[in-house]
């Protein structure tokens, strides 16, 4: 569904909704990153997270903006890529002990949602691009 402020809308949530919800997501991941150990895993594992995490609403508002069909999935390809990456770290701090898992547990709820909702959206923006 073609949208004059963003390209797209979202289906259970609208754009200004999906931008407040991945700056929070950022902001946690910072809080996190902060809290972590400094150790050299920790350091080298929280800035790849850091980056990942950070730049999920960042490449968000960037898709927000798209000038075409074509650029929104482009951009929200990114969204998708660097939201599974930071998924991928917290993984990784987990498995290692640097956090225990049950206080990660509800930023990864979150990064799981906010994947499942870009992938729905590049899915429906490719399906109405082929009509």
């Amino acid at each position: 569904m073609w949208n004059a402020e963003c390209g797209f809308t979202m289906a259970a949530m609208n754009t200004a909704e999906f931008k407040k919800r991945t700056k929070a997501y950022a902001l946690r991941v910072i809080r996190l990153v902060d809290s972590l150990p400094n150790t050299r895993v920790g350091r080298v594992v929280g800035d790849q997270l850091l980056r990942a995490g950070t730049s999920v609403g960042a490449n968000y508002r960037a898709a927000a903006r798209a000038r075409s069909r074509a650029d929104f999935i482009a951009k929200m390809a990114i969204v998708e890529e660097e939201c599974d990456e930071s998924l991928y770290w917290m993984e990784l701090l987990i498995d290692e002990g640097l956090v225990d898992g049950g206080r990660l547990e509800d930023l990864v709820a979150e990064g799981d949602e906010i994947l499942a909702m870009t992938v729905s959206s590049i899915r429906t923006a490719r399906a109405n691009r082929e009509k």
